[in-house]
């Protein structure tokens, strides 16, 4: 058996930990190969390696058959490997083709020659079904489309092996099917594809073998037509799964939040919440179901004080909490897991603990007379990290060294463990595994049953149907329909998410 990519024993060690620990990998041509594996198990990592932003310990890679020292990834990309990362590398001010060709300019008579380059991006684009503007600005384009200028910098490069680095985790459903379509193209055309995900849906529509690895060992390849979710849930985490959500019917008492004729406006000064009500009951979770960019992310930050709202109020508790410092709305009893975590949810150069402590480090025991007590804020940050499974050499360790699904275990506990009357969960799970979101549900489920009220914000409809009690849909800045989440489905979310009316919806079923 010929394999383009074959990674013989590979072995990776940080400091404190065995990132890789004598891992196989042998991806054919023309084949879609999953990487599966829970948050921190070490994928990135092995295709780091590949791709020579990593030097292993031990271990051989063999590229088309010849054994090969990758030293960087110039040498990579000679090799004709490309990666597609989670954090996108473009310089927002450049246009579409001034990011492909950076580096790798075509000069005429010692200019760059953009025309040239332009034309070779728009070709590469309509070969791939790309649709790509090659002359936009990456800082006017969405995020879907940024992705697909970074396939284009690997195509343009002459990548044949293409790695994507958790591809969907910022991508909206439609975005998501769109790109499964690209990927099948790709392939078509001659391409492979690794792909580092651990969206098991994802894995059985569009690969045709995965490699699993839990915490840093293989456990062994398998064919996708010859396995199923459960089994390959099993695999990762090394029990079965649950994948529905254990939860007794709600029991709502009083209302907690109020939210009375909200008007708010976006970055660009246009009202992205329209007069919006909405009333939040203490033991209920209410899903926030919506496409995305309809004033969700808005509703959000008004709420919590990070924007600021232009009329109408928002009560907790019967005590007006309206344009009040995000500290004060905190302090009210406001928990919040920011749908961004780099920029909302944690200060990356602080260690892990420091940032479980973000919220209350100013108050008793972990100051005292404006003294940080730091032995009882590393006490405090080792307990939360034990109960939340964040995975990380130690609570001394920075946050930027976890992988994203650790840190928002890490932003979760911190939020969780504080039981605030009114808990706001924008994208929970974004980017974590089966099992991370078993157990996050199930917190959340907690929450409400201590009396608490939750507000789920995801753009993943099953999870909206599977832990929220009531839905709210947003559709242009106002809530178009408050139904039960056991009386509704996917396709009706769906009609009334795109605008349509709950009859019409209704009729559907």
């Amino acid at each position: 058996m010929s394999y383009v990519i074959e990674m013989n024993n590979i072995r990776k060690e940080f400091p404190g930990i065995v990132a890789n620990d004598n891992i196989t990998l042998q991806v054919k041509k023309g084949e879609i190969h999953a990487l599966l594996g829970e948050n921190g198990a070490g994928k990135s990592t092995l295709m780091n390696v590949l791709f020579g932003l990593y030097q292993p310990e031990k271990g051989e890679i063999v590229v088309r058959g010849d054994k090969v020292k990758i030293t960087d990834p110039n040498v990579a990309n000679k090799l004709g490997i490309g990666m597609v990362h989670q954090h996108f590398m473009l310089v927002e001010k450049f246009t579409v083709t001034e990011n492909i060709i950076l580096g790798n300019e075509p000069k005429k008579a010692g200019k760059i020659n953009i025309k040239k380059a332009a034309k070779e991006v728009e070709k590469i684009s309509n070969q791939y079904g790309l649709r790509v503007d090659p002359y936009a600005k990456i800082e006017n384009i969405s995020v879907g489309m940024q992705q697909r200028v970074e396939i284009l910098k690997t195509l343009y490069r002459g990548a044949d092996i293409l790695i994507f680095d958790e591809p969907t985790a910022v991508l909206t459903p439609q975005e998501i099917q769109e790109l499964i379509g690209i990927m099948k193209k790709l392939v078509r055309e001659g391409k492979s594809i690794i792909l580092i995900t651990h969206k098991l849906k994802e894995i059985m529509a569009v690969c045709d073998r995965c490699t699993v690895i839990r915490r840093g060992k293989g456990i062994g390849t398998v064919d996708v037509s010859e396995t199923n979710p459960d089994k390959l849930a099993a695999m990762m985490v090394g029990r079965e799964v649950n994948f529905g959500v254990e939860k007794d019917p709600a029991n709502p008492k009083d209302v907690v939040l109020s939210v009375k004729d909200l008007v708010v406006k976006d970055a660009r000064g246009v009202n992205a919440v329209k007069s919006l009500n909405l009333d939040m009951r203490a033991g209920e979770i209410i899903g926030l179901a919506g496409i995305e960019g309809n004033g969700q992310s808005e509703l959000i930050e008004a709420i919590t004080g990070l924007r600021k709202a232009d009329s109408g109020s928002i009560s907790l508790n019967g005590k007006e909490i309206t344009n009040l410092k995000p500290r004060k709305v905190t302090e009210s009893g406001v928990g919040h897991i920011p749908e961004d975590r780099h920029k909302h949810g944690l200060v990356l150069d602080f260690t892990i603990g420091e940032n479980i402590v973000l919220q209350t480090y100013y108050q008793k025991p972990y100051s005292k007379n404006g003294v940080l007590s730091y032995p009882e804020i590393y006490k405090k940050a080792k307990a939360l990290i034990e109960d939340f499974d964040v995975r990380t050499p130690s609570e001394y360790t920075p946050a930027r060294a976890l992988s994203g699904g650790n840190q928002q275990k890490a932003i979760i506990a911190r939020e969780v463990d504080r039981s605030p009357d009114f808990l706001i969960a924008a994208q929970p799970t974004r980017g974590l595994d089966v099992g991370a979101i078993e157990s996050i549900h199930r917190r959340l489920v907690m929450e409400r049953d201590k009396g608490r009220a939750v507000l789920l914000m995801s753009l993943e409809l099953d999870e909206i149907l599977n832990v929220s009690d009531r839905i709210a849909v947003m559709y242009e800045g106002e809530i178009v329909a408050i139904v039960d989440a056991d009386q509704t489905n996917e396709r009706e979310l769906g009609l009334l998410m795109a605008g349509g009316k709950k009859e019409e919806a209704g009729d559907s079923r």
